[in-house]
């Protein structure tokens, strides 16, 4: 879960109420494609229950994700089709938020699109660092630098409250 901390940390209760509103919940059988391979992805989703599996183009199993991950983020900024496809697995439930609604909230809404953006870019950095030490790049970690799975003291601070958002969410949603 700790994926959506780097998200709801940036945001505000509100902002995380017109989420909730905005979004669909949805459940996904076993097997199901969220997202094809080299398809353009129309939605971002925050994955609530489950499990999805991202899967390169041979089919090889690249990640797995869980309660509190995020699909889709990339293409909300970047258009271009897709690198992976994302099949639903046992359990699998996400909030879905059409691309469209989301770029109408960010245009009217400048306050809200700071504070998505500076979100956005915490989360694809914390992901780029963890890919990048996943890989071998970027040598032996120093001792004063944080380790691929810790967070940063700033979001250690917001961490309680962005973890409560994300049950209030949960809560939302179930009802």
């Amino acid at each position: 879960m700790r994926k959506v901390l780097f998200i709801l940390s940036e945001l505000r209760d509100e902002d995380v109420e017109w989420l909730a509103m905005a979004g669909d919940r949805l459940r996904y059988p076993v097997g199901a494609e969220l997202i094809s391979y080299g398809s353009v992805v129309d939605s971002v989703y925050f994955v609530l229950d489950g499990t999805f599996s991202v899967l390169a183009a041979n089919g090889e199993l690249v990640a797995e994700l869980s309660s509190g991950e995020v699909i889709g983020e990339m293409s909300l900024v970047d258009p271009a089709r897709t690198t992976a496809s994302v099949r639903a697995g046992e359990g699998a439930s996400a909030l879905r938020i059409s691309h469209a609604r989301m770029r109408d909230k960010l245009a009217a809404d400048a306050p809200f699109a700071a504070r998505f953006y500076r979100a956005l870019s915490v989360f694809m950095s914390a992901r780029m660092r963890q890919t990048t030490r996943r890989f071998g790049y970027g040598g032996m970690s120093q001792p004063d630098q944080p380790q691929a799975d810790e967070i940063s003291e700033e979001l250690l601070e917001k961490a309680h409250l962005a973890s409560l958002r994300f049950e209030r969410l949960l809560k939302r949603l179930a009802s």
